[in-house]
Parts: C-alpha cells; structure tokens; sequence
C-alpha cells in the first residue's frame, strides 16, 4: 500500500487516477506529476518500486502545490472569513445554501438535504 501525504492511495488503480484521491490534485496535475518522477503513466498502484515511490514522493515535496491539511485549512478560513464579514456568501454558507446564484425553488437537494414535507392548511 502506498502512502502518501498521509493518504493511502487505492492499490489497483492507474497512478494517475490514484493521485487525485490527494485533496487538491485533479488528473492534469496528477499527469504532471508521474512525468516528473519518471513514472510509466500505464504503471498500476501496487507495481509501484520504492524508488518509484521515493521519487514520487520527492516531486510531491519540491512542488509549490498546497494539498491535504494546508489546502483544506485555507479554504475553512476563507469560509470562516466570508461568514465573519457577515457578507452575502457567508450568510448563504452559514444557512446551507448555495452560494454562487443557483435557484432554490427547485432542486439544490444536495445542499439543502433532504425534503421536509409541511403539512398544508385546513381551511
């Protein structure tokens, strides 16, 4: 199993594929990154060597991408900000709804969560 930045990365997957599970690398970046370290972008998780894994490793460190704790860290503070300001956005993150104009009439289940039913009135 291979660990990196504190993610156990998916043993049978494409290394590509498998790197995106680190919070703040996406396939283009992922793709980037085997070319760096040398690494045969068909390798498999699991085929990975200690050198290829030390060299991955290593390309990981030198590269200026914030990613995991750091990444996450700067986006809850960003949030936290937003809602401190009292701003539009940090109203509409602080009521769990979508932030970036989406309509609520309909659909924003996923923020929202699931529907609760009000019972209509007897007249």
């Amino acid at each position: 199993m291979v660990r990196l930045i504190g993610v156990d990365l998916p043993r049978n997957k494409r290394i590509a594929y498998a790197l995106t599970y680190i919070h703040g690398i996406g396939i283009q970046t992922a793709k980037t990154l085997i070319e760096l370290a040398n690494i045969s972008d068909e390798t498999r998780t699991n085929e990975l060597t200690t050198e290829e894994t030390i060299a991955l490793r290593k390309v990981l460190e030198d590269s200026n991408l914030q990613l995991e704790g750091d990444l996450r860290r700067f986006n809850g503070l960003n949030i936290k900000r937003l809602n401190e300001i009292n701003c539009y956005r940090g109203q509409r993150h602080r009521n769990s709804l979508p932030v970036r104009g989406q309509r609520t009439r309909t659909n924003a289940r996923s923020r929202r969560g699931a529907k609760k039913t009000v019972t209509g009135k007897k007249k």
